[in-house]
Formats: structure tokens, sequence, C-alpha cells
């Protein structure tokens, strides 16, 4: 390595980007263009930056693996922060193993990170935990230790685990403290105020309030019938059916829920899972289809019986019913829910992370863009979608979460 190479790799470890590119800008050689991608990348340029990156591997070729890899790792990195989930990644678990035949175990336990940080993103918990658990953290730096903080807190949350997720916080905090990066140390802080902060609305037939996560995990453990509107399920205790992709049956459930132990009418019940202001005997047919479909997958925690009014709910062993409700309702909250980072996404990015298509995303997105909730900028696949204002409440109960039914 020559002496003006070596002088900028000593200058990007202590994240002075510029002095990198007073002493490589000009070169084009491949270890400068490496150092030229992870500069850009620092200064926030990370289109530049992955076409610096890719010029890097290919200049790089098939004669040095390694530092091939090691690009294709950063380049993934930054794919990452540009919510790109579906081309760089598909290269990372390559580069990772590439990384470890060749005992750069440093590198390699960063592509693990990286890849349990894209898992969690969309969701698949297991998958990252399991990911996570396969790499040697101690080996990692503080920066990246603190990351694997921050992904674990971030599973722990969604799985509404509070006491394991401030534990990780904890970890994340002081390696934060040890990379001495302010930025790192501001995005640790902001999870800790998303654990704190109100993470859903409990509404019963005594009203309503807002409970932060630890209530709602003591809540989960109880004997309560919930409906819970955030994960679109039912759930008693460690019990959970998913009505997810179901929002007739859910919009039903909501209503016996609030109105327990009283029944409700069919005029309500048609209100409020159709909308329906003007009923005909066409609404009240579909009504029937959906009660009984709604009968039959709750069998196992409750029953609906019917009234001279309407129809009531009957959980069987439960004391009370009560609904989780997100902290504020509106359109579309999971595709909320993710763009609160306060990233870039394009709508195939998140069709990845919510599991549906990219037509069902672009349609939930025009109707926020029509709400003035979500705007756009860029055209074709540079197009790419952000929040106009960020609503006030966290979103851990509406991020993405592969559910299994109890």
């Amino acid at each position: 390595m020559d002496m003006l190479i070596a002088a900028a790799a000593r200058a990007l470890s202590s994240g002075d980007p510029l002095a990198v590119l007073k002493r490589v800008a000009l070169r084009n050689d491949a270890p400068a263009l490496a150092l030229r991608g992870l500069a850009m990348a620092q200064i926030g340029d990370l289109a530049r930056a992955r076409e610096l990156l890719k010029d890097a591997a290919r200049a790089f070729g098939s004669n040095e693996p390694m530092a091939r890899a090691r690009c294709m790792v950063a380049e993934a990195e930054i794919a990452f922060v540009s919510r790109d989930l579906g081309r760089s990644f598909q290269t990372l678990g390559a580069a990772r193993a590439t990384l470890e035949a060749g005992g750069d175990q440093v590198n390699a336990a960063h592509a693990g990170y990286l890849e349990a940080r894209q898992l969690l993103l969309i969701g698949r918990l297991e998958d990252a935990l399991e990911t996570l658990d396969s790499i040697d953290t101690d080996v990692l730096p503080p920066a990246s230790r603190a990351g694997c903080g921050l992904v674990m807190a971030g599973i722990a949350m969604r799985h509404i685990r509070t006491g394991a997720a401030r534990a990780a916080l904890e970890q994340a905090a002081r390696a934060a403290q040890d990379a001495g990066i302010p930025s790192l140390e501001v995005e640790v802080e902001k999870a800790r105020h998303a654990l704190e902060a109100p993470a859903a609305r409990l509404v019963s037939r005594d009203g309503q309030h807002l409970l932060q996560l630890d209530e709602v995990e003591v809540l989960l453990a109880s004997d309560v019938f919930i409906v819970d509107k955030c994960r679109n399920a039912v759930r008693v205790g460690e019990k959970m059916i998913s009505l997810d992709r179901r929002p007739v049956l859910v919009a039903l459930a909501r209503a016996f829920a609030e109105a327990w132990p009283d029944d409700v009418s069919r005029e309500n019940l048609l209100m409020h899972a159709f909308g329906a202001k003007h009923v005909d005997d066409s609404h009240r047919a579909r009504l029937r289809v959906e009660i009984s479909r709604l009968r039959k997958v709750i069998k196992p925690v409750a029953a609906v019986k019917a009234t001279s009014l309407g129809f009531a709910l009957k959980p069987y062993n439960a004391r009370q019913v009560a609904v989780l409700a997100p902290p504020v309702e509106s359109d579309h909250p999971e595709v909320l829910a993710l763009l609160v980072d306060g990233e870039a996404w394009s709508s195939s990015a998140l069709a990845m992370a919510l599991g549906v298509s990219s037509r069902s995303v672009q349609r939930k997105l025009e109707d926020l863009a029509l709400a003035g909730k979500v705007r756009s900028f860029g055209r074709g696949r540079a197009c790419r979608w952000i929040l106009s204002s960020v609503p006030g409440f966290p979103t851990s109960l509406l991020l993405p979460l592969a559910i299994t039914t109890g």
C-alpha cells in the first residue's frame, strides 16, 4: 500500500472524508476508487458513492476477491441507507462467505450485521436474530456494535419485550459513546424515545387512554380478550389469531369489542364493516357471510351470538374485552410506520418490506399523497417517497412482523 492510500485510509477511519478526497481525488486505481466511494458516502452523496464502489469492485476483479468483497459490503450498506432492498443485498451473502473464507472476521461480521438489519426492516425477526447469533460481535468496532444493539432492541420492541429492549439500548449507548460518533448517539437516543413514548391506545366501554410499550406487554400477558388493530389480530394471553388482510373481519371484531358486553345492531355493523349508508338485502346477505367467517376464525377463543337486535361477542375465558389501536389512526398506517424513519423509500422497497405487491403500495401512496401526508421526488425508478410531516407517535407496533397464529 503506497503512502497516499495509507494516509487516506487513516483519515477515513478518523471520520475525515475531505482529507481522503484531498489525497486520492485524482486517482482511478482500485484502492483509490474504494476510498473515494467511502468518503462520498460519509459526505452524504450516496449515489456517487455507489458508483465509485462498483467501479472499485470491477477494478479489483477476480484476482483480489477479498478487496472486491469489501467493496460489495460497503455498497450493500449504502443500499440499505438508500432503502434499495433488492439488488445489492443479493450479493451480501456471497461477499460475507468470501470474507469468512479469507479470514477477515471483522468485515464478515459487519456483513452479517447488515444482513440482520435488512431482515429486521422487512419483519423477518427470527431470521434477523439467527443471523446476529451467527456472527462474532466481539470483533466488531464500537460503531457496528452499537448498530447490533439497535437491531436487538428493534427485535425486542416488535416482540413487545421491553426489558430486553432497554438492555439492548443500554449496550448500544455504551458502544456509541465508545465510537465517539454524535450521529450514532442521536440514533440510539431516538430509539430510547420511541421505546418510552405512547405505543398504542386502549379502547373499551370505560373510555380510552394511551399505553406505553411496557403497559402493552402487561396487557397482552393478561386474560383480556383483545382486538389488536395494530397487528390485525385477536388475542387472549399467549394465543393470537391473525386477521391480517381481512379488514372486514377486523372491523366487525372491533365493533363487537367496543360494545361488549352489549350487542351491536345489524345497521351499526354494516356501517362499521362496509360503510353502508343505505342498507338493502345484498348488504344483509354479505353481513351474514362475513359474520359466519368471523365465527369460524375466532372459534378457538370466542363465539358470536345472534340477538334480537344484531350480534354480540361471547369470549370463552376472558373477563374483559378491549381494543388495542394505534395512538393516532390514519389511512395506511403501516406505510407511514416505515416512512417515519426519515429515509426516502422507493415503492418497490416498501412493497418488499410490507410483503404486498408494488401496485398495492402505489395505491396506498397515492391516497396518502392526496391527503398531504407523503410526497415524492424523482421519476421512474428514481422516484422516492418521504413523509410530508412526521406523525407524533412511535411505530413499533405497526412495523412489519411475520405473525404466527396460535
